[in-house]
């Protein structure tokens, strides 16, 4: 146990292994006690340390937590961003250590001003509180990485009836205050109150969510609709290739000809990979299908916009065609992948810098829901699906979620199983009924319990075919967010300050 607490390379390695057990808590592995003991092992290396011995163990934590969740991330360099295998290396190596920084400095501050002298229920709350603040940072800054967040082994863990509650940054302050209060019980078991208390935080959460485990607090509107979902399966070399233009928009042609009737047809991420100016002409005809089958086709199709300074801007976006209207603009954009950070100094110095269609702008905030079939589409492209607050805020006036992406840049790595479950997540938070189209996998159905109702497999051309409901009513967390966990934690936070100003134990 002296080798977890104290200084020294020793509790380091600890530190490292604690990071890589992480993702094994998630998706595709999902042994969610692991969670657990990632956190408790954080939390008793941070026991004893200075605050610069505490940033340096946690930047061993965070380290190996991206290392082992975000290898991915060679992909994309190595295999779309003609990276040589050192270099693919080296970057991704770079990334890890840099976000690795998250958990330092929570770390820092935790030995700094927030540890209590004597562990207990107050100091496993401040942790909690720490640890929640960690993953909101972590969402937040620099646009954020919101991945690998421990909330997410609840998906089909027992902790998931919270998850409507306080979306999946619940489900991680939970899992924290738990880690804390098990590591400190043997301190509290002479503490007759401090132990009550203790066993009071530490079985209530888990017993609150097996109370409202399949609680629907959403219902149906309306009947259900045929969805079919066209999963192309183009290959990423091929995807912005001119010469390949032409195949492709045949493709998901004559697959969505081929498509049995469905009232909604989905398209995944610019399915249409030409800006829709240059291809006014096939959506023309693909709109008047739609219109002919009394059916709404949603596609990904990047466009071009002139502002009010005459300046060129080019988004990603969503498109209805048929019986629906609206345009939606992708807010959330993903660093390198669709824009380049620093690209004054970046372009040129590698392939990756000039990835196809990596010059996009931001879509504005507060833009009107797509509409199809008399329904309130929330859309989410790709990436923006991970973000917790910002899908809710979409979400809340929505009868349906979709979801359209391209996951090939993950390849055939952990990437697509773990976004998909963070998708799953988006639903179960929001209680609908959730449309995930991709180009090669994984296209799923999703049901308001987050849990999956119909798929394809990857890497096929395939048609993704099913019924949806839409949805009304608000679940907790839809209605209120994360604020009232956000100032519960803040009060935490301030309280311990306070105390450890005066000097004071409880």
């Amino acid at each position: 146990m002296h080798w977890i607490t104290r200084a020294g390379w020793p509790g380091h390695l600890i530190a490292l292994g604690a990071g890589a057990l992480t993702p094994l808590a998630l998706a595709p592995f999902a042994i969610w006690p692991l969670a657990l003991l990632s956190i408790a092992l954080f939390y008793l290396g941070l026991r004893e340390l200075t605050p610069r011995q505490a940033a340096l163990r946690g930047w061993c934590y965070g380290v190996a937590l991206y290392l082992a969740g975000s290898g991915w991330i060679y992909v994309s360099i190595h295999d779309y961003g003609a990276a040589s295998p050192l270099l693919a290396g080296g970057l991704t190596l770079a990334f890890c250590a840099a976000v690795a920084l998250f958990f330092a400095l929570p770390a820092w501050l935790w030995a700094r001003y927030l540890r209590r002298p004597r562990p207990g229920v107050a100091e496993a709350l401040a942790f909690a509180a720490l640890w929640l603040a960690q993953e909101a940072f972590r969402g937040w800054f620099l646009t954020g990485f919101p991945w690998l967040y421990a909330g997410y082994s609840q998906l089909d863990g027992p902790l998931r009836g919270l998850a409507p509650l306080g979306g999946v940054w619940l489900l991680s302050f939970v899992l924290a205050l738990t880690a804390a209060l098990l590591c400190n019980l043997l301190q509290l078991r002479r503490q007759h109150l401090a132990l009550a208390s203790g066993l009071s935080l530490l079985l209530g959460p888990w017993l609150l969510a097996q109370a409202l485990n399949e609680h629907a607090w959403t219902h149906a509107k309306g009947e259900p609709l045929r969805v079919a979902a066209i999963q192309g399966n183009v290959e990423q070399n091929l995807k912005w290739d001119p010469d390949a233009l032409e195949a492709q928009l045949a493709l998901y042609r004559d697959m969505t000809l081929a498509s049995p009737p469905a009232e909604l047809i989905v398209w995944p991420e610019t399915a249409v990979p030409v800006l829709k100016e240059y291809a006014e002409g096939y959506l023309a005809v693909m709109a008047r299908i739609a219109s002919d089958r009394q059916a709404a086709l949603i596609t990904g199709v990047p466009l071009r916009q002139v502002n009010a300074a005459g300046e060129r801007r080019f988004y990603n976006a969503i498109t209805v065609l048929g019986e629906g209207q609206g345009t939606y603009l992708k807010q959330k954009l993903v660093p390198f992948g669709e824009y380049v950070p620093l690209q004054d100094l970046l372009r040129g110095l590698i392939a990756f810098f000039d990835l196809p269609m990596s010059d996009f702008a931001r879509g504005p905030a507060q833009q009107p829901l797509l509409q199809a079939k008399g329904l309130r589409l929330a859309s989410y492209i790709c990436y923006e699906a991970v973000y917790p607050e910002f899908a809710a805020e979409l979400a809340r006036d929505s009868d349906l979620l979709l979801t359209i992406s391209n996951d090939t840049w993950f390849g055939r790595s952990i990437g697509p199983v773990q976004h998909l479950q963070m998708a799953q997540m988006r639903a179960l938070e929001a209680g609908r009924w959730m449309i995930r189209a991709t180009n090669n996998g994984i296209s799923v159905l999703i049901d308001p319990q987050g849990r999956i109702q119909s798929r394809i497999p990857p890497f096929e051309a395939a048609i993704l075919y099913g019924e949806v409901q839409a949805m009304q009513g608000h679940t907790p967390y839809l209605r209120f967010g994360s604020l009232p966990l956000a100032i519960v934690a803040a009060l935490i936070v301030l309280a311990t300050l306070l105390a450890n100003r005066l000097g004071k134990t409880l």
